[in-house]
C-alpha cells in the first residue's frame, strides 16, 4: 500500500502544475481538465510527429522519494512542479512493470504503460535537473528517474491521503521503458 501525497492538473501545457485538493479521473482519457486528456496523444512534440497516436500518457506518476534524492543533490521541488498529476510514496513506481495497476482511492485505477522520458524543459525548470533524473545502471543503460506514465482504466475522485493499492498483471511481467 502506498499514500497519495499530492495531485495536480493544468488546462495548459505549463511544465508544472498547480497541486489541487482533488482531480477527477476520466476512464479512457485522462484527468479532467488537464492538456494532456483525451484518447489520442496530446504532448506537443508527439501531436507534431502523429496526432493519431493513442494516448499512452495520460497520467503522470512521480514518487515523493524522489524529492528527497533531488535535495540531497542540491535541488529543491514540490509536487507538480515536475509536470506530475499524482505524486505518490510508498510504491516503487520505476521497479513496476508494464500493465501494473494502481487504484487511486477509493474507485479510480489507472494502468503503467512506461516511463517519463525527461525533456528539455526539466532543464529550463531548474538548471542540472535533466542530469539529476537520468542515471546510469551498471552496465551503462539509461535509468529515467522523473517517473511513470499511465492511462486511466476507471474513472473516479483522487485526492491527497488517499490509499494506492497495487495490482500487477500476470507473469512473464515486461520492464518500463520509455513512452
Amino acid at each position: 500500500m502506498g499514500t497519495i501525497v499530492a495531485v495536480a492538473r493544468d488546462d495548459r501545457h505549463h511544465f508544472s502544475k498547480p497541486v489541487l485538493s482533488m482531480i477527477r479521473l476520466l476512464a479512457g482519457l485522462g484527468i479532467e481538465g488537464d492538456a494532456h486528456c483525451g484518447e489520442t496523444v496530446k504532448h506537443r512534440s508527439r501531436v507534431a510527429v502523429d496526432p493519431t497516436q493513442p494516448n499512452l500518457r495520460q497520467v503522470h506518476l512521480i514518487h515523493a522519494e524522489l524529492f528527497g534524492e533531488l535535495a540531497a543533490a542540491g535541488f529543491t521541488v514540490r509536487p507538480g512542479e515536475m509536470g506530475e498529476n499524482v505524486t505518490t510514496r510508498g510504491i516503487d513506481l520505476l521497479g513496476l512493470p508494464v500493465g501494473a495497476r494502481l487504484r487511486l482511492g477509493d474507485e479510480a485505477v489507472v494502468e503503467i504503460t512506461g516511463l517519463r522520458n525527461p525533456c528539455v524543459q526539466i532543464q529550463a525548470f531548474q538548471p542540472g535537473l535533466l542530469k539529476a533524473v537520468l542515471g546510469r545502471a551498471a552496465d551503462g543503460s539509461l535509468i529515467r528517474k522523473a517517473g511513470v506514465m499511465a492511462i486511466v482504466i476507471a474513472g473516479g475522485e483522487v485526492r491527497r491521503g488517499d490509499a494506492i493499492a497495487l495490482t500487477l498483471p500476470a507473469l512473464p511481467h515486461r520492464a518500463l521503458e520509455r513512452v
